[in-house]
Protein backbone atom coordinates (compact mmCIF):
# COMPACT_ATOMS: atom_id res chain seq x y z
CA UNK A 1 0.00 0.00 0.00
CA UNK A 2 0.86 3.35 -0.94
CA UNK A 3 2.43 5.88 1.96
CA UNK A 4 2.01 9.22 1.60
CA UNK A 5 4.42 11.66 1.70
CA UNK A 6 1.35 14.41 2.32
CA UNK A 7 -1.05 14.71 5.05
CA UNK A 8 -4.57 13.89 3.76
CA UNK A 9 -8.03 13.63 5.84
CA UNK A 10 -9.54 11.12 7.29
CA UNK A 11 -11.82 10.58 4.13
CA UNK A 12 -8.90 11.25 1.97
CA UNK A 13 -7.21 8.26 3.69
CA UNK A 14 -10.17 6.27 3.78
CA UNK A 15 -10.70 5.92 -0.07
CA UNK A 16 -7.00 5.19 -0.10
CA UNK A 17 -6.71 2.52 1.89
CA UNK A 18 -10.09 1.33 -0.40
CA UNK A 19 -12.82 1.63 1.86
CA UNK A 20 -14.67 2.78 -1.75
CA UNK A 21 -13.81 0.03 -3.84
CA UNK A 22 -10.29 -0.99 -5.92
CA UNK A 23 -10.83 1.42 -8.58
CA UNK A 24 -11.53 4.68 -6.15
CA UNK A 25 -8.53 3.69 -4.53
CA UNK A 26 -6.33 3.97 -7.39
CA UNK A 27 -7.61 6.75 -8.63
CA UNK A 28 -6.75 8.49 -5.05
CA UNK A 29 -3.34 7.05 -5.51
CA UNK A 30 -2.61 8.43 -8.76
CA UNK A 31 -3.76 11.68 -7.69
CA UNK A 32 -1.72 11.63 -4.44
CA UNK A 33 1.11 10.24 -5.73
CA UNK A 34 1.45 13.24 -8.60
CA UNK A 35 0.99 15.58 -5.86
CA UNK A 36 3.74 14.00 -3.64
CA UNK A 37 6.11 13.90 -7.36
CA UNK A 38 5.62 17.83 -6.68
CA UNK A 39 5.64 17.84 -2.93
CA UNK A 40 1.79 19.00 -2.24
CA UNK A 41 1.11 19.36 1.18
CA UNK A 42 -2.26 18.39 0.97
CA UNK A 43 -5.43 17.83 -1.06
CA UNK A 44 -7.65 20.68 -1.33
CA UNK A 45 -11.33 20.65 -2.59
CA UNK A 46 -12.28 21.55 -6.33
CA UNK A 47 -14.63 24.43 -6.08
CA UNK A 48 -15.64 24.66 -10.29
CA UNK A 49 -16.65 20.59 -10.62
CA UNK A 50 -17.41 21.08 -13.92
CA UNK A 51 -14.48 19.76 -15.50
CA UNK A 52 -12.64 20.41 -18.53
CA UNK A 53 -10.57 16.95 -20.13
CA UNK A 54 -7.74 17.44 -22.79
CA UNK A 55 -8.20 14.00 -24.45
CA UNK A 56 -10.93 13.96 -26.57
CA UNK A 57 -10.13 11.31 -29.07
CA UNK A 58 -9.92 7.62 -29.45
CA UNK A 59 -6.66 6.85 -30.87
CA UNK A 60 -6.50 3.33 -30.68
CA UNK A 61 -3.18 2.82 -30.25
CA UNK A 62 -3.69 3.89 -26.59
CA UNK A 63 -4.93 1.23 -25.05
CA UNK A 64 -4.34 1.73 -21.58
CA UNK A 65 -6.84 4.86 -21.93
CA UNK A 66 -9.55 2.45 -22.94
CA UNK A 67 -8.74 -0.37 -20.37
CA UNK A 68 -8.96 2.78 -17.53
CA UNK A 69 -12.24 4.25 -18.99
CA UNK A 70 -13.82 0.92 -19.28
CA UNK A 71 -13.05 -0.04 -15.23
CA UNK A 72 -14.67 3.56 -14.14
CA UNK A 73 -18.01 2.61 -16.37
CA UNK A 74 -18.26 -0.89 -14.88
CA UNK A 75 -17.48 0.36 -11.05
CA UNK A 76 -20.27 2.71 -12.29
CA UNK A 77 -18.20 6.19 -11.09
CA UNK A 78 -19.07 9.56 -12.13
CA UNK A 79 -17.41 12.55 -12.42
CA UNK A 80 -18.63 15.39 -9.57
CA UNK A 81 -20.11 17.53 -12.38
CA UNK A 82 -20.67 17.01 -16.07
CA UNK A 83 -17.31 17.92 -17.81
CA UNK A 84 -16.61 19.57 -21.13
CA UNK A 85 -13.73 17.78 -23.77
CA UNK A 86 -11.10 19.24 -26.19
CA UNK A 87 -13.07 18.95 -29.80
CA UNK A 88 -13.47 15.64 -32.07
CA UNK A 89 -10.58 15.01 -34.42
CA UNK A 90 -12.76 14.63 -37.25
CA UNK A 91 -15.65 16.71 -39.42
CA UNK A 92 -16.01 15.30 -42.89
CA UNK A 93 -19.04 17.00 -43.71
CA UNK A 94 -17.02 20.51 -43.68
CA UNK A 95 -13.29 19.29 -43.66
CA UNK A 96 -13.48 17.00 -46.94
CA UNK A 97 -10.82 13.85 -46.78
CA UNK A 98 -9.73 12.03 -49.69
CA UNK A 99 -10.27 8.08 -49.65
CA UNK A 100 -6.87 7.81 -48.42
CA UNK A 101 -6.95 10.32 -45.68
CA UNK A 102 -10.21 8.54 -44.31
CA UNK A 103 -8.30 5.04 -44.40
CA UNK A 104 -5.65 6.57 -41.78
CA UNK A 105 -8.21 8.92 -39.62
CA UNK A 106 -10.81 5.75 -39.16
CA UNK A 107 -8.90 2.66 -39.35
CA UNK A 108 -5.61 3.86 -37.85
CA UNK A 109 -5.64 6.73 -36.10
CA UNK A 110 -9.05 7.52 -34.64
CA UNK A 111 -10.21 4.28 -34.71
CA UNK A 112 -11.62 3.97 -30.96
CA UNK A 113 -13.44 7.39 -31.36
CA UNK A 114 -17.22 5.92 -31.72
CA UNK A 115 -16.36 3.59 -27.97
CA UNK A 116 -14.52 6.45 -26.59
CA UNK A 117 -16.95 9.11 -26.84
CA UNK A 118 -19.61 6.56 -25.13
CA UNK A 119 -17.42 5.79 -22.84
CA UNK A 120 -17.00 10.00 -22.10
CA UNK A 121 -20.57 9.48 -21.71
CA UNK A 122 -21.27 7.00 -19.06
CA UNK A 123 -18.49 9.08 -16.77
CA UNK A 124 -20.16 12.20 -17.03
CA UNK A 125 -19.89 14.26 -20.51
CA UNK A 126 -21.71 16.95 -20.20
CA UNK A 127 -23.48 16.51 -23.49
CA UNK A 128 -22.59 15.93 -27.89
CA UNK A 129 -21.68 19.96 -27.91
CA UNK A 130 -19.37 19.39 -25.09
CA UNK A 131 -16.28 19.25 -27.50
CA UNK A 132 -14.12 22.20 -27.94
CA UNK A 133 -10.88 23.53 -26.43
CA UNK A 134 -12.47 26.69 -25.36
CA UNK A 135 -14.89 25.82 -22.83
CA UNK A 136 -15.30 28.90 -20.73
CA UNK A 137 -16.98 30.82 -23.75
CA UNK A 138 -20.11 31.91 -22.35
CA UNK A 139 -22.21 29.90 -25.22
CA UNK A 140 -20.51 26.61 -23.66
CA UNK A 141 -21.06 27.38 -19.89
CA UNK A 142 -18.17 25.59 -18.51
CA UNK A 143 -17.14 29.20 -16.82
CA UNK A 144 -15.12 29.47 -12.94
CA UNK A 145 -15.33 32.35 -11.60
CA UNK A 146 -12.35 34.30 -9.66
CA UNK A 147 -10.41 32.08 -7.12
CA UNK A 148 -12.09 29.01 -7.68
CA UNK A 149 -9.86 25.65 -7.51
CA UNK A 150 -10.33 23.47 -10.66
CA UNK A 151 -9.37 20.02 -12.54
CA UNK A 152 -8.86 21.15 -16.01
CA UNK A 153 -6.14 20.29 -18.96
CA UNK A 154 -5.67 21.58 -22.04
CA UNK A 155 -2.97 24.09 -21.99
CA UNK A 156 -4.81 26.49 -23.85
CA UNK A 157 -7.69 26.32 -21.58
CA UNK A 158 -6.03 26.17 -18.18
CA UNK A 159 -3.96 29.22 -19.24
CA UNK A 160 -7.56 30.90 -20.13
CA UNK A 161 -8.97 29.94 -16.61
CA UNK A 162 -6.06 31.13 -14.61
CA UNK A 163 -5.32 34.72 -16.16
CA UNK A 164 -8.30 35.98 -17.87
CA UNK A 165 -10.95 34.36 -15.08
CA UNK A 166 -8.64 34.51 -12.01
CA UNK A 167 -9.83 30.94 -11.56
CA UNK A 168 -7.01 28.47 -9.81
CA UNK A 169 -5.33 25.21 -11.72
CA UNK A 170 -1.99 23.78 -12.84
CA UNK A 171 -1.38 22.58 -16.27
CA UNK A 172 -2.25 18.94 -15.46
CA UNK A 173 -2.20 16.12 -18.13
CA UNK A 174 -4.88 13.66 -19.52
CA UNK A 175 -6.54 11.05 -16.71
CA UNK A 176 -4.96 13.68 -13.86
CA UNK A 177 -7.94 15.70 -15.27
CA UNK A 178 -10.60 13.43 -15.15
CA UNK A 179 -9.23 11.74 -11.83
CA UNK A 180 -9.34 15.57 -10.07
CA UNK A 181 -13.10 15.52 -11.47
CA UNK A 182 -14.25 12.32 -10.36
CA UNK A 183 -12.77 12.81 -6.36
CA UNK A 184 -13.80 16.86 -6.45
CA UNK A 185 -9.82 16.93 -5.00
CA UNK A 186 -6.85 18.42 -6.28
CA UNK A 187 -2.85 18.59 -5.18
CA UNK A 188 -2.32 22.26 -3.65
CA UNK A 189 0.94 23.62 -5.47
CA UNK A 190 2.65 25.60 -8.44
CA UNK A 191 -0.93 27.89 -9.74
CA UNK A 192 -2.76 26.98 -6.93
CA UNK A 193 -0.66 28.67 -4.65
CA UNK A 194 -0.12 32.54 -3.92
CA UNK A 195 3.71 32.41 -4.35
CA UNK A 196 3.00 29.90 -7.26
CA UNK A 197 1.20 32.87 -9.09
CA UNK A 198 3.76 35.50 -8.62
CA UNK A 199 5.75 36.52 -11.37
CA UNK A 200 9.27 35.68 -12.28
CA UNK A 201 9.62 37.93 -15.21
CA UNK A 202 8.96 41.79 -15.73
CA UNK A 203 7.81 41.93 -19.38
CA UNK A 204 7.78 45.63 -20.98
CA UNK A 205 6.38 46.90 -23.98
CA UNK A 206 7.69 49.35 -26.35
CA UNK A 207 5.89 49.34 -28.59
CA UNK A 208 4.11 51.51 -31.82
CA UNK A 209 0.94 49.60 -32.08
CA UNK A 210 -1.32 46.89 -31.34
CA UNK A 211 0.94 43.60 -31.58
CA UNK A 212 -0.51 40.49 -33.28
CA UNK A 213 -1.73 38.39 -29.96
CA UNK A 214 0.00 35.67 -31.73
CA UNK A 215 3.30 36.74 -32.24
CA UNK A 216 3.63 38.63 -28.74
CA UNK A 217 2.51 35.46 -27.03
CA UNK A 218 5.08 33.45 -29.04
CA UNK A 219 7.91 35.49 -27.80
CA UNK A 220 6.53 35.87 -24.67
CA UNK A 221 6.60 32.23 -24.09
CA UNK A 222 9.59 31.20 -26.08
CA UNK A 223 11.28 33.56 -23.26
CA UNK A 224 10.07 32.90 -20.38
CA UNK A 225 9.08 29.19 -20.96
CA UNK A 226 7.19 27.61 -18.31
CA UNK A 227 7.65 30.78 -15.86
CA UNK A 228 4.66 33.47 -15.04
CA UNK A 229 5.09 36.53 -16.68
CA UNK A 230 3.57 40.00 -15.75
CA UNK A 231 3.27 42.30 -18.91
CA UNK A 232 3.64 45.86 -18.82
CA UNK A 233 1.85 48.23 -21.61
CA UNK A 234 -0.24 46.23 -23.18
CA UNK A 235 -3.41 48.42 -22.01
CA UNK A 236 -2.37 51.18 -23.83
CA UNK A 237 -3.71 49.74 -26.83
CA UNK A 238 -6.24 47.21 -25.17
CA UNK A 239 -7.77 49.48 -22.72
CA UNK A 240 -8.84 48.45 -18.87
CA UNK A 241 -11.93 47.04 -20.01
CA UNK A 242 -12.06 42.90 -20.05
CA UNK A 243 -14.94 43.27 -23.51
CA UNK A 244 -15.64 40.58 -25.92
CA UNK A 245 -12.85 41.89 -27.74
CA UNK A 246 -10.27 42.05 -25.12
CA UNK A 247 -10.84 38.22 -23.91
CA UNK A 248 -10.80 37.15 -27.53
CA UNK A 249 -7.05 38.71 -27.89
CA UNK A 250 -6.07 37.11 -24.45
CA UNK A 251 -7.35 33.92 -25.39
CA UNK A 252 -5.33 34.14 -28.81
CA UNK A 253 -2.15 35.43 -26.84
CA UNK A 254 -2.51 33.14 -24.32
CA UNK A 255 -2.55 29.73 -26.47
CA UNK A 256 0.66 31.56 -27.86
CA UNK A 257 2.59 31.50 -24.71
CA UNK A 258 1.21 28.18 -23.57
CA UNK A 259 1.89 26.43 -26.79
CA UNK A 260 5.18 28.36 -27.85
CA UNK A 261 6.30 28.15 -24.16
CA UNK A 262 4.17 26.50 -21.58
CA UNK A 263 2.76 29.69 -19.29
CA UNK A 264 -0.09 28.58 -17.64
CA UNK A 265 -0.59 31.98 -16.18
CA UNK A 266 0.29 35.54 -17.12
CA UNK A 267 -0.72 38.84 -15.86
CA UNK A 268 -1.84 42.03 -18.06
CA UNK A 269 -1.10 45.21 -16.26
CA UNK A 270 -4.01 47.17 -15.85
CA UNK A 271 -6.46 44.32 -16.77
CA UNK A 272 -6.59 40.51 -16.26
CA UNK A 273 -8.21 40.30 -12.53
CA UNK A 274 -5.28 39.84 -10.24
CA UNK A 275 -3.20 42.61 -11.70
CA UNK A 276 -5.79 44.95 -11.36
CA UNK A 277 -6.04 43.83 -7.66
CA UNK A 278 -2.58 43.51 -6.59
CA UNK A 279 -0.97 45.41 -9.34
CA UNK A 280 3.18 45.38 -9.17
CA UNK A 281 2.72 43.33 -6.03
CA UNK A 282 2.62 39.88 -8.23
CA UNK A 283 5.93 40.58 -9.55
CA UNK A 284 9.09 38.89 -7.84
CA UNK A 285 12.10 41.22 -6.09
CA UNK A 286 13.87 39.02 -8.37
CA UNK A 287 12.07 38.68 -11.54
CA UNK A 288 13.75 38.58 -14.80
CA UNK A 289 12.91 41.80 -16.90
CA UNK A 290 12.65 41.35 -21.03
CA UNK A 291 11.95 44.37 -23.22
CA UNK A 292 9.72 43.66 -26.44
CA UNK A 293 9.60 46.57 -28.98
CA UNK A 294 8.59 46.72 -33.02
CA UNK A 295 12.15 44.88 -33.98
CA UNK A 296 12.12 41.98 -31.31
CA UNK A 297 8.71 40.89 -32.48
CA UNK A 298 9.30 41.18 -36.62
CA UNK A 299 12.80 39.24 -34.98
CA UNK A 300 10.49 36.47 -33.81
CA UNK A 301 8.09 36.00 -36.67
CA UNK A 302 10.99 36.00 -39.11
CA UNK A 303 12.63 33.14 -36.91
CA UNK A 304 9.27 30.99 -37.72
CA UNK A 305 10.61 27.98 -40.19
CA UNK A 306 8.64 26.80 -43.28
CA UNK A 307 8.09 23.38 -43.05
CA UNK A 308 6.09 22.42 -46.19
CA UNK A 309 7.78 19.56 -48.47
CA UNK A 310 7.49 22.67 -51.49
CA UNK A 311 8.43 25.90 -49.59
CA UNK A 312 8.24 28.23 -52.46
CA UNK A 313 4.84 26.52 -53.33
CA UNK A 314 1.39 28.91 -52.18
CA UNK A 315 -0.54 27.09 -49.96
CA UNK A 316 -3.88 25.23 -50.62
CA UNK A 317 -5.79 25.09 -47.32
CA UNK A 318 -6.64 27.61 -44.38
CA UNK A 319 -7.64 26.59 -40.60
CA UNK A 320 -8.61 29.84 -38.70
CA UNK A 321 -9.27 29.25 -35.41
CA UNK A 322 -7.15 27.20 -32.59
CA UNK A 323 -8.29 27.80 -30.00
CA UNK A 324 -11.56 27.90 -31.41
CA UNK A 325 -13.14 31.48 -32.31
CA UNK A 326 -15.23 32.82 -30.35
CA UNK A 327 -18.95 34.92 -30.97
CA UNK A 328 -17.53 38.24 -31.94
CA UNK A 329 -14.47 36.68 -33.53
CA UNK A 330 -16.83 34.96 -36.50
CA UNK A 331 -18.52 38.05 -36.68
CA UNK A 332 -15.07 39.78 -36.69
CA UNK A 333 -13.57 37.49 -39.31
CA UNK A 334 -16.94 37.41 -41.41
CA UNK A 335 -16.94 40.70 -41.99
CA UNK A 336 -13.21 40.96 -42.55
CA UNK A 337 -13.07 38.16 -45.25
CA UNK A 338 -16.51 39.61 -47.02
CA UNK A 339 -14.95 43.07 -46.94
CA UNK A 340 -11.31 41.60 -48.53
CA UNK A 341 -13.14 40.00 -51.35
CA UNK A 342 -14.93 42.55 -52.17
CA UNK A 343 -12.25 44.82 -52.88
CA UNK A 344 -10.53 42.41 -54.84
CA UNK A 345 -13.69 41.99 -56.67
CA UNK A 346 -14.22 38.51 -55.70
CA UNK A 347 -17.15 36.42 -54.31
CA UNK A 348 -14.97 33.41 -52.86
CA UNK A 349 -12.25 32.85 -51.14
CA UNK A 350 -9.05 31.72 -53.26
CA UNK A 351 -8.07 28.92 -51.21
CA UNK A 352 -10.52 26.33 -49.47
CA UNK A 353 -10.84 27.70 -45.85
CA UNK A 354 -11.94 25.79 -42.85
CA UNK A 355 -13.10 27.96 -39.85
CA UNK A 356 -13.24 26.49 -36.25
CA UNK A 357 -15.44 26.97 -33.33
CA UNK A 358 -17.51 25.57 -30.32
CA UNK A 359 -20.46 23.37 -31.37
CA UNK A 360 -23.03 25.89 -29.25
CA UNK A 361 -21.06 29.32 -30.55
CA UNK A 362 -21.88 27.34 -33.93
CA UNK A 363 -25.49 27.00 -33.33
CA UNK A 364 -26.02 30.48 -32.18
CA UNK A 365 -23.88 32.17 -34.93
CA UNK A 366 -26.27 29.97 -37.68
CA UNK A 367 -29.06 32.09 -36.83
CA UNK A 368 -27.42 35.17 -37.30
CA UNK A 369 -27.07 36.88 -41.03
CA UNK A 370 -23.39 36.67 -40.18
CA UNK A 371 -23.85 33.00 -41.21
CA UNK A 372 -24.73 33.06 -44.70
CA UNK A 373 -22.88 36.09 -45.20
CA UNK A 374 -19.83 34.12 -44.35
CA UNK A 375 -21.25 30.40 -46.13
CA UNK A 376 -21.35 32.75 -49.21
CA UNK A 377 -17.65 33.21 -49.18
CA UNK A 378 -16.95 29.65 -49.67
CA UNK A 379 -15.63 28.80 -46.24
CA UNK A 380 -16.78 26.15 -44.13
CA UNK A 381 -17.50 26.29 -40.27
CA UNK A 382 -16.73 23.19 -38.20
CA UNK A 383 -16.38 22.70 -34.70
CA UNK A 384 -12.96 20.15 -35.21
CA UNK A 385 -9.64 20.18 -33.29
CA UNK A 386 -7.22 21.21 -36.45
CA UNK A 387 -4.48 19.68 -34.78
CA UNK A 388 -6.04 15.76 -34.76
CA UNK A 389 -6.66 16.95 -38.50
CA UNK A 390 -2.82 17.29 -38.84
CA UNK A 391 -2.20 14.08 -37.59
CA UNK A 392 -2.47 12.02 -40.08
CA UNK A 393 0.88 12.02 -42.14
CA UNK A 394 -1.52 11.66 -45.29
CA UNK A 395 -2.57 15.48 -44.66
CA UNK A 396 1.08 17.06 -44.52
CA UNK A 397 0.86 17.14 -48.92
CA UNK A 398 -1.28 19.55 -48.12
CA UNK A 399 0.58 23.45 -47.45
CA UNK A 400 -1.32 24.35 -44.54
CA UNK A 401 -1.83 27.94 -43.44
CA UNK A 402 -2.79 29.41 -40.29
CA UNK A 403 -3.33 32.15 -37.99
CA UNK A 404 -2.75 30.22 -35.09
CA UNK A 405 0.49 30.21 -33.55
CA UNK A 406 -0.29 26.77 -31.66
CA UNK A 407 -1.57 25.14 -34.82
CA UNK A 408 1.99 26.48 -35.98
CA UNK A 409 4.50 24.92 -33.13
CA UNK A 410 2.72 21.49 -32.91
CA UNK A 411 2.41 21.00 -36.93
CA UNK A 412 3.87 21.41 -40.20
CA UNK A 413 1.51 24.82 -40.84
CA UNK A 414 2.74 27.48 -41.98
CA UNK A 415 1.98 30.82 -39.76
CA UNK A 416 0.23 34.25 -41.49
CA UNK A 417 -0.55 37.35 -39.87
CA UNK A 418 -3.71 37.98 -39.67
CA UNK A 419 -3.71 40.55 -42.73
CA UNK A 420 -1.83 38.45 -45.06
CA UNK A 421 -4.21 35.55 -44.38
CA UNK A 422 -7.17 37.81 -45.97
CA UNK A 423 -5.29 39.06 -48.63
CA UNK A 424 -4.46 35.41 -49.90
CA UNK A 425 -8.12 34.54 -48.88
CA UNK A 426 -9.04 37.46 -51.37
CA UNK A 427 -6.11 35.83 -54.34
CA UNK A 428 -4.10 38.76 -54.03
CA UNK A 429 -1.18 37.17 -51.36
CA UNK A 430 1.65 35.09 -52.00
Amino acid sequence: MYKPKMKLTKEEQAILDGEQGPVMQQIMETVVRFGDMFEAPRLVNVTHHEGHLVTSFGIGIIKPLFTTMDKLVEADIHTKAKFTVDPRPLDYENVKCNLIEKLVFNKILYSEQARYEKQLTAVGLKNKNAFTCACYFPEVGNTPKKGDILSWAESSAVNYANSVLGARVNRNSGMIDLFGSILGKVPEFGLLTNEGRKAKWKVTLKLSKLPEAQILGSAIGMKVMEDVPYVIGLDKFLGKELNDDVKGYLKDFGAATASNGAVGLYHIDGITPEAKELGHKLIRKDAKEYVIDDAELERVYKSYPIMWKKANKKGNLAFIGCPHLSFAQLNDWTDKITNALKEAGRSKVAVRTIMTTAPDVKEKFMKTDKYQQLMATGVKLSCICPLMYTNNPVTKIRRIMTTSNKLRTYSIARYYKSDDMLKILAGKGE
